[in-house]
């Protein structure tokens, strides 16, 4: 017996997101997951401008939608105040986020953010 792969969708959400978009973009979730019900559908958020309220519920949205087919969902390229949006609202407990990295780079040689690295001093006691 193989190992069976989910395949990976992925929906990019680009722009600003306004009220009126969501049934297009809710219905354009609904004919990607009835194409292949099963697996995880990826939204690419990296290209989404000014995440709100609205982006919020796209995202919860674009999850349920999910769900009732048997698939689930990550986020990959989320903006930070998305993902703070996110992470506040307790959407990330049903839709993990995925760190993209840098081609060729490994996850231990990302720089700190806001150019905090990390210093040892030799009185430092071993954690």
């Amino acid at each position: 017996m193989g190992d069976s792969v989910a395949e990976e969708r992925v929906l990019y959400v680009t722009g600003r997101l306004e009220r009126a978009d969501l049934p297009e973009l809710y219905e354009t979730a609904c004919q990607m997951l009835k194409a292949e019900p099963a697996g995880v559908v990826v939204c690419d958020a990296g290209g989404l401008a000014d995440p709100d309220a609205v982006a919020l519920e796209a995202l919860a949205r674009l999850v349920l939608a999910a769900r009732r087919s048997g698939a689930s969902v990550r986020l990959r390229n989320a903006p930070p105040d998305l993902q703070r949006l996110v992470d506040l609202s307790g959407l990330g407990d049903v839709m993990p986020s995925e760190l993209r990295l840098e081609p060729g780079r490994k996850s231990e040689e990302r720089e700190q953010p806001h150019g905090v690295e990390e210093e040892v001093r030799p009185d430092d006691a071993p954690v």
